[in-house]
C-alpha cells in the first residue's frame, strides 16, 4: 500500500518540479527582458524603465518631454525587436526540441527539412522583385513551406516516407535550394542588390516593426503551445513506431502535425529577420540537461531559454560594438562554444 502510494506520488513532485523549472525560467526571460530595455546607445536604468511604464499607465507622473523621449526610445525603437526576438527564439527553440524528439536524432535542427535553405532562396527572390520589406518576408515565408513540401515529396516518392527518408529529402531539398540561391547571387547586382542579400542572410532584428509582431505573434504562439501539448504523445513516439501505435498514438497524422507546426513557425520567424542559427540546435540540448527527456515539459523549457538567449544574443549584437552586428552572427559566436559543451555531457551519457 505504502509503495502504491509512493509510485502516484512520484509523478506529482515531477510536475511540482517542472513548473517550477518554468517559472524560474519565466522570471529569467523577464529580467533579461528588463535589462534589455535599459541596453544601447542610449542607456537606462531599471527604476527609469519601471517609472516610465508607471506613468505610461497613469500610476505615476513624469516630465513630459521626459516622457516622449522614454516613449520613442523603449517603444518605438526597443520594444519591436525585444518583442521579436522573444517569439523568435522561442519558436525556434521549441521547433527544434520537436524536430529531435520526432526524428530521435538530437542532433536535427528546424533547417533540417529544407525551410532555412528555402526561405533564403525566397528573400532572394523577393528583394530582385522590390525593394519592399513586404514582398521580401512574404517571399520568404513562402518558399520556406515550399522547401519542406519538396522534401515531403521526395521521401513519399517511394511509398511510406520512413524517418531516414525524410532526413534524405530534407538533404535533397535543401541542396536544391541551397543552389538556387547560389544562382541569384550570381546574376545579383553585386553594388546594390548583392549586399542587400548578404545582409539579409546574416538575420537583423532591426527591420521587425510593431505592425509585423501583430501577424507573427498569434501564429508562434499558436505554435509553441500546440507543440508543447503534444508532448506526451512525442514522449510514446520517442519509443519508437511499433510501441507508440500499441498506446494508441496515430503515428504518421502525428509526425506530420508536429512537422507542420514546427515548419509554419520556423518559416514565420525566418521571414521576419532572416537567418539566425543555433538556436534551434543547442537550446533543447541546454533545456534537457536541466529539465530532463519528457517533451511536456522538454518543449516549454526550451521555448522559455530560447527566447531568454535570443534577447540576450540581441542585447550583445547591439552593444559590444559601435555599429550593430547581425544576430546570426552572434547566435553563432555564441551557439559554438555551448554546443562543445553540450557535446562534452553528451560523452559522459547525460543527454
Amino acid at each position: 500500500m505504502d509503495e502504491a502510494r509512493r509510485s502516484r506520488q512520484r509523478p506529482r513532485g515531477g510536475a511540482l518540479m517542472g513548473l517550477r523549472w518554468l517559472g524560474l525560467f519565466a522570471l529569467l526571460l523577464l529580467a533579461t527582458v528588463v535589462i534589455a530595455f535599459g541596453f544601447g546607445r542610449f542607456p537606462l536604468g531599471a527604476a527609469e524603465i519601471v517609472r516610465f511604464f508607471m506613468a505610461a499607465a497613469g500610476i505615476h507622473g513624469m516630465e513630459e518631454q521626459r516622457y516622449e523621449t522614454l516613449r520613442n526610445l523603449i517603444i518605438d525603437i526597443r520594444y519591436p525587436r525585444i518583442a521579436a526576438a522573444v517569439l523568435i527564439g522561442a519558436a525556434l527553440a521549441s521547433a527544434g526540441a520537436a524536430f529531435q524528439a520526432v526524428f530521435r536524432n538530437p542532433l536535427v535542427s528546424p533547417g533540417l527539412l529544407g525551410v532555412l535553405a528555402g526561405a533564403a532562396f525566397g528573400a532572394s527572390i523577393g528583394i530582385l522583385m522590390s525593394g519592399s520589406w513586404v514582398v521580401v518576408q512574404v517571399c520568404a515565408f513562402a518558399a520556406g513551406l515550399l522547401a519542406v513540401l519538396v522534401g515531403l515529396g521526395i521521401a513519399n516518392l517511394f511509398g511510406s516516407a520512413s524517418i531516414i527518408m525524410l532526413v534524405l529529402g530534407g538533404v535533397i531539398s535543401s541542396a536544391l535550394f541551397t543552389s538556387l540561391l547560389t544562382i541569384v547571387k550570381y546574376v545579383a547586382d553585386p553594388q546594390s542588390e548583392l549586399p542587400v542579400i548578404v545582409y539579409w542572410l546574416m538575420g537583423n532584428m532591426g527591420m521587425i516593426r510593431t505592425e509585423q509582431l501583430t501577424f507573427m505573434a498569434l501564429p508562434v504562439l499558436i505554435g509553441v503551445v500546440l507543440l508543447s501539448l503534444m508532448g506526451r504523445a512525442l514522449d510514446a513516439l520517442s519509443m519508437g513506431d511499433d510501441e507508440a501505435r500499441t498506446l494508441g498514438i496515430p503515428v504518421t497524422a502525428l509526425r506530420y502535425a508536429v512537422i507542420g507546426l514546427a515548419t509554419l513557425i520556423s518559416a514565420i520567424t525566418v521571414s521576419a529577420v532572416g537567418m539566425v542559427g543555433w538556436v534551434g540546435l543547442i537550446i533543447p540540448h541546454v533545456a534537457r540537461l536541466i529539465v530532463g527527456p519528457s517533451n511536456g515539459l522538454l518543449i516549454p523549457a526550451s521555448a522559455l531559454l530560447g527566447a531568454t538567449f535570443l534577447v540576450a544574443a540581441d542585447i550583445a549584437a547591439r552593444s559590444v560594438a559601435s555599429i550593430e552586428i547581425p544576430i546570426g552572427i552572434v547566435t553563432e559566436l555564441l551557439g559554438i562554444p555551448v554546443f562543445v559543451l553540450v557535446l562534452s555531457r553528451a560523452r559522459k551519457g547525460w543527454v
